[in-house]
């Protein structure tokens, strides 16, 4: 079967699908009829996370900067969290990190995800949150306490 007549199938020509690829040099990305930045923007109008939030009003924008700020913190409280006791069941304990890890990899996909929407008030938010958490929570890390964090970090090694 050609690419032609399963498209002709779906109800599709090769003008709306390729249109549907095509940019303008503004670096704005139109798609029935909805605006995607491919650049970073200032402004109020934009969608975060979820589409018609936080919408066109300011309030609800600073309400969403918030928010992002607030996931960032969370993020790295579970980076440096030390909740698990020692000598806590292993296996009880390892379902436990497992969970806290799931969480905090949603978490930091979630504010990904806010940061791709390439507003860059929502973009110093989230940068804001990881360093405002850092200060607050990374002070262990920095006083050498024989605690350590329940997760391991998330550090790359090249």
């Amino acid at each position: 079967m050609t690419d032609e007549t399963m498209m002709s199938r779906l109800g599709a020509t090769v003008s709306s699908i390729t249109s549907a690829w095509n940019t303008t040099g503004t670096g704005i990305h139109v798609h029935q009829k909805a605006i995607t930045h491919l650049t970073f923007f200032w402004g109020h109008k934009t969608d975060v996370l979820f589409k018609g939030w936080p919408g066109s009003s300011s309030g609800m924008y600073a309400l969403a900067l918030i928010f992002v700020f607030a996931l960032a913190v969370i993020v790295e409280w579970f980076n440096y969290c030390s909740i698990i006791k020692p000598g806590t069941n292993k296996i009880a304990a390892g379902f436990f990190r497992t969970g806290m890890h799931t969480v905090r990899t949603g978490l930091s996909y979630m504010v990904m995800l806010a940061v791709m929407s390439y507003n860059g008030g929502v973009f110093l938010a989230a940068v804001g949150g990881h360093a405002v958490g850092f200060a607050l929570f990374a002070r262990k890390v920095l006083k050498k306490s024989e605690k350590k964090p329940d997760l391991p970090s998330v550090n790359i090694k090249c």
